[in-house]
């Protein structure tokens, strides 16, 4: 689960903790992560495991979770977005997401961090979070099943995966706003689209790049990308350019955990110039 792409959520406010709209937009969020829920076991699954993906990933509501599945939360997992998938699982399901960085009437959209990244690369390829966390699933055999989030998004991962199912919750009019499906039926949909797509999983190829997997990343500061080439294996590819090469993409996940943490505290202490 991310937010951004949550039925109802167009306001940077409403994605972290004391912000306008927060403690809505959590709960809109679990609406979201249990009508797939629902849709799962509709589908006769025998298990339903749910990563808090967003931010702190403290966001989802563990009292009104559905009682069936768990949930991963907290902060400091090695695998971030994918953490909790392993190679046991049958399908993926990418719900509340976004475009990447810079789709136009992508609602909220950004690639792994809200401003420092101005493109993903995955072996050449411009990258998404969609792309980034199908491709870890891929890696592990894994299929991604289902989509939700905004228009823009559910483009994105058709584009990506094919025939996959998506849910378009929101409609982008431009990055911060959106037209909007109430609550009830967005998350009808999802349940419904849900219970379809893990119905049909054996028609899902798992999204598999070859490796090794490169890694590049192109930020906004020149200081972000002096400070991120310090870790072992990181390498300079430009003033404002990292890149990063590998056979594990488990590798791959846990080393965007470190560049939002050293890119974060760089923008966040710079000001205006982060």
């Amino acid at each position: 689960m991310d937010m951004e792409g949550v039925t109802g959520l167009t306001d940077p406010e409403e994605m972290h903790a004391g912000g306008r709209g927060y403690e809505r937009g959590c709960e809109l969020m679990t609406a979201d992560a249990n009508a797939v829920v629902q849709g799962a076991f509709e589908a006769g699954a025998h298990a339903v495991r749910v990563n808090d993906a967003h931010g702190s990933t403290k966001n989802l509501r563990i009292d009104l979770l559905d009682e069936r599945a768990t949930l991963i939360r907290g902060p400091g997992k090695p695998l971030r977005m994918g953490q909790g998938l392993d190679a046991s699982y049958r399908a993926a399901c990418f719900a509340g997401y976004h475009a990447r960085a810079g789709v136009q009437h992508g609602v909220l959209n950004h690639t792994w961090m809200g401003k420092e990244i101005q493109n993903l690369y995955l072996n050449g390829e411009v990258c998404g979070e969609t792309r980034l966390v199908a491709s870890f699933a891929g890696s592990l055999g894994v299929p991604v099943a289902l989509v939700t989030g905004d228009e823009a998004v559910c483009e994105e991962a058709r584009e990506l995966l094919g025939d996959v199912e998506t849910v378009a919750v929101k409609d982008g009019v431009d990055r911060f706003s959106a037209e909007l499906l109430p609550p009830a039926v967005a998350q009808a949909r999802i349940r419904e689209a849900a219970a379809r797509a893990l119905g049909r999983v054996a028609d899902f190829r798992p999204c598999v790049p070859e490796p090794p997997y490169t890694i590049g990343v192109e930020w906004n500061s020149t200081a972000i990308a002096a400070g991120c080439a310090i870790i072992p294996g990181v390498t300079s590819a430009g003033p404002r350019h990292t890149e990063f090469t590998t056979d594990d993409f488990s590798q791959i996940m846990a080393l965007l955990g470190l560049f939002a943490m050293i890119g974060g505290q760089v923008a966040c202490g710079s000001g205006v110039y982060g």
